[in-house]
């Protein structure tokens, strides 16, 4: 079946950075488009960034552009999101998505002082 793990979160200071990594299993990881989205805590989901398949093209949030960069490996069925200069309003629980409606279990991130 289809699994979406993601890792990589955690507690970093205002302007810190982190890197979240998301492995896949359970479908043609290299075929599908892959997105990041989170959840702040009382809202609602909010799309981050996507990739396309072969990881040649991206597109961000504005309110991340400039700041986080998605990236994969299709040799390793993995999705990267590099989150630099993180604020306070980053904080959120980050999710990893095929374009099949399919979602990890999702990992914390908190950015505070």
């Amino acid at each position: 079946q289809v699994q979406l793990v993601e890792s990589g979160g955690g507690l970093v200071q205002p302007g810190g950075s982190l890197r979240l990594s998301c492995v896949a299993s359970g479908f043609t990881f290299s075929t599908y488009v892959m997105n990041w989205v989170r959840q702040a805590p009382g809202k609602g989901l909010e799309w981050v960034s996507s990739i396309d398949d072969r990881g040649s093209s991206t597109t961000d949030a504005h309110s991340v552009k400039g700041r986080f960069t998605i990236s994969r490996d299709n040799a390793k069925n993995t999705v990267y999101l590099q989150m630099n200069s993180l604020k306070p309003e980053d904080t959120a629980v980050y999710y990893c998505s095929n374009g099949a409606g399919d979602w990890g279990q999702g990992t914390q991130v908190t950015v505070s002082s």
